[in-house]
């Protein structure tokens, strides 16, 4: 029988202790997957293509899709597209 692991775990065995080099570039990595996704998702939900997301922004159509691939996106350019995209961004103290 196969022991269980958990996420932390997992995540430490594969991209190292928190707080290491490694560590560091898979949770970066991480965030850019997920805000991609955000924006993906809800382009969809609105029917667009990324054509008529880019147009709207005044970027170019490879740039949407290298965003919803999880390329590093600046706050600027993502407040843009959250606006866009009829999105709200929350930032709260912790």
């Amino acid at each position: 029988m196969e022991k269980s692991i958990n996420a932390k775990e997992l995540i430490a065995k594969r991209y190292g202790k928190e707080g290491s080099k490694e560590r560091e570039e898979f949770r970066e990595g991480a965030f850019s997957y997920y805000f991609g996704e955000i924006i993906k998702n809800r382009r969809k939900e609105l029917h667009m293509t990324q054509e008529n997301l880019a147009e709207k922004v005044g970027k170019k159509r490879p740039y949407i899709s290298r965003i919803e691939n999880g390329e590093d996106i600046q706050l600027s350019n993502f407040a843009l597209l959250a606006n866009a995209l009829g999105l709200s961004i929350k930032l709260t103290a912790e």
